[in-house]
């Protein structure tokens, strides 16, 4: 086990971090912007260090700070929690080439399946279903016309590398898919560095479920179950939940084991995730994977009773997974609500200042994850996600109930968040029901606004 490691993040991920390490009994580093000088998390941690001003351009994505920040303060190893530097195949390479193990895939592993193209030539040896439409990346707008045809419209172009709904375009006819194959491309160049896209088919009502993997140096991996995160908007999650609802315990575990046979073919080691698109049919088709702990993986811990962060310190020590396939099953059922610093009335506006009142919510089965505090200032420089609330109850019932119930209770002030929303959202029919696709909440949201 390492001795210390530095913490490359912020916030309730960069808390939840060095509480999993100092109960491995490693020492924590964790580094901060000028922004976060007064950062809550950073009283948590053993040794702090300043890496630049608040633009996360000059701090939490300066590698070079980073690693310097490590070496000085003789980091065996870096955990970038996510975002920032989490997927970056480089910032891997880095760590790698000065000796600094990266709590997380090896620069190949990660490159292999960041790359969606790559990704969906591996899942399609590994038996993971996949979307139809091309193989390779596509430039000439007469290849991506004889695809759609071939594949039926409605399809989408999607960019390469990245994510969070930027260098995609869904296309219904010819001039759609010839347009958006420009357009998606620039984005992506701007977004990504990478005008790499591709074509696939679009399905127009779909879910979208994901199943959480583990993987060691050793060559093991294993599933952790799935999740469903179809109520987002704007292709980002609002709401995490598990197992997914719904879904026919043969079909799960067939596409639970496909993820995992991916993850063990690509020689993979840490946390990912390998998201589908669910059709009504329970039809599944592999969006990507993601190489790196997410923000919903206390969904899964509290259905598995599996340490996820802790898991993926102990593999990139070099020890091997502590569990095994037959050792993990699913009780009960976990919610988690993202919390945003955001006013949803006024078009999800960010609301950063100053937090005079907060009390988070409690009791049997609730758990808040978050780094906020009275007192605490937001920054206007980073994502406005403040905390998550989780609940585990006996049943998806019980732990709906659970979540009105916490969301009731948690006192935020005065600044605006997403929880009044949350509360909507779970007592929507079409969550009580599961009868959603990920633009539920879109349409619900427009109708309110009727």
């Amino acid at each position: 086990m390492f001795d210390r490691i530095l913490i490359a993040n912020r916030g309730e991920i960069a808390l939840r971090i060095i509480r999993a390490a100092k109960e491995l009994g490693c020492e924590t580093v964790c580094v901060f912007s000028q922004a976060d000088r007064d950062g809550p998390w950073l009283e948590y941690a053993d040794h702090t260090v300043c890496i630049g001003p608040g633009p996360s351009a000059n701090s939490y994505l300066r590698a070079d700070r980073i690693i310097s920040a490590a070496e000085t303060m003789h980091a065996e190893a870096i955990h970038p929690g996510y975002g920032f530097l989490a997927e970056n195949a480089e910032f891997a390479e880095v760590c790698r080439d000065c000796n600094i193990e990266f709590i997380g895939p090896s620069p190949e592993a990660m490159a292999l399946l960041g790359d969606k193209i790559s990704c969906k030539q591996m899942a399609r040896a590994a038996g993971t279903p996949i979307f139809p439409g091309s193989d390779d990346a596509i430039e000439d707008p007469e290849e991506a016309l004889t695809v759609a045809r071939e594949i039926g419209f409605p399809v989408i172009v999607k960019a390469a590398a990245g994510g969070g709904g930027r260098g995609m375009r869904i296309a219904r006819n010819d001039e759609e898919l010839v347009d958006g194959l420009a357009s998606a491309r620039q984005e992506a160049i701007a977004a990504f560095g990478n005008g790499s896209v591709y074509v696939e088919k679009f399905l127009e009502q779909a879910r979208h479920v994901e199943v959480q993997c583990l993987g060691d140096k050793h060559g093991h991996a294993v599933h952790l179950f799935n999740r469903d995160c179809t109520s987002q908007r704007r292709h980002q999650k609002l709401i995490e939940e598990g197992p997914a609802p719904g879904v026919d315990e043969r079909v799960r575990d067939e596409v639970c084991d496909s993820a995992a046979s991916l993850i063990r073919n690509a020689k993979y080691s840490g946390a990912a995730t390998v998201e589908f698109l669910m059709d009504r049919k329970q039809n599944f088709y592999m969006l990507e994977v993601n190489t790196r702990v997410q923000v919903e993986h206390p969904v899964t811990e509290a259905i598995t009773g599996v340490d996820i962060v802790k898991e993926s310190i102990r593999v990139a020590a070099g020890e091997p997974l502590s569990v095994e396939q037959c050792d993990i099953s699913v009780t009960g059922h976990a919610i988690e609500c993202r919390i945003n610093a955001e006013d949803p009335d006024r078009g999800f506006m960010p609301q950063p200042g100053l937090v005079d009142v907060f009390q988070p919510a409690g009791g049997f089965g609730v758990r808040v994850d978050t780094h906020v505090r009275p007192g605490y200032r937001i920054p206007p420089n980073y994502d406005s996600m403040i905390g998550k609330l989780i609940v585990h109850g006996s049943d998806r019932t019980e732990a709906i109930a659970k979540m009105k119930r916490a969301i009731d209770e948690f006192r935020i002030g005065p600044i605006k968040t997403t929880l009044p929303l949350h509360r909507r959202l779970i007592e929507a029919a079409q969550f009580v029901e599961h009868d959603f696709d990920i633009h539920w909440v879109e349409r619900l949201l427009e109708e309110q606004l009727v």
